[in-house]
């Protein structure tokens, strides 16, 4: 498990304050050295624990990533708070409204009658990137295509633009989806996690809007 910076959380990680974020940064500069990586390019996807570790390096580790995507994931609730990007990210979230382990509307994170930590609400996250961006405060909102009428969900597009540098923030809000990756594996029974969308493919959308996306250096 990652050090997303959640409180109250049982794994070893939070409890001993694991410094996973030194840890990215000093394995960024090692790629860099051994493997010549565009420094420009650099950036951080993942879901549930991997998408919240996402926004905390976003928060700490701004001037080495260049962009972000979780999924199925908010920013922890006191995250916040000691939030302090040096530039503008550019923030592309894919967010299920039927999450049973990352609820919507924020709050308690669970998995059966455990409770892990607390999350903001995907509004509430999105407000904050989108304040932080100073984008246009409000969304250019579409459908995309019912491309699964079988899997139970709709996908609908939010696009801020508009922003500070030419980030942007974008939320992919997945009608009926559950904890899950658009197009990936139903790795668990629908009654535990809920259902996985098949009318988008969370790999092609968020490679899209990464390529969209470098990193400017000042001289």
């Amino acid at each position: 498990h990652w050090n997303d910076g959640r409180e109250n959380v049982s794994y070893r990680t939070h409890r001993e304050k694991i410094d996973d974020v030194g840890f990215i940064s000093a394995l960024i500069d090692h790629l860099a050295k051994q493997d010549n990586i565009d420094l420009r390019r650099v950036y951080v996807m993942g879901i549930s624990n991997g998408a919240m570790m996402s926004f905390r390096l976003a928060c700490e580790l701004s001037e080495k990533i260049t962009a972000i995507a979780p999924v199925s994931g908010s920013m922890p609730e006191n995250l916040p708070t000691r939030c302090s990007p040096s530039r503008p990210i550019p923030i592309l979230m894919i967010s299920n409204t039927d999450d049973r382990l990352v609820p919507w509307e924020g709050g308690d994170i669970r998995f059966g009658r455990r409770t892990f930590g607390r999350a903001l609400s995907v509004s509430e996250t999105v407000k904050y990137w989108v304040n932080h961006n100073q984008c246009s405060p409000s969304a250019t909102v579409s459908m995309e295509p019912d491309r699964d009428p079988r899997d139970g969900t709709r996908v609908r597009e939010e696009l801020y633009n508009q922003c500070r540098e030419g980030s942007e923030v974008v939320l992919y809000v997945v009608e009926g989806g559950g904890h899950t990756w658009p197009a990936g594996d139903q790795y668990l029974p629908q009654w535990i996690i809920g259902k996985t969308s098949r009318d988008i493919d969370a790999n092609e959308v968020i490679w899209d809007f990464f390529t969209r996306h470098a990193l400017c250096f000042s001289s």
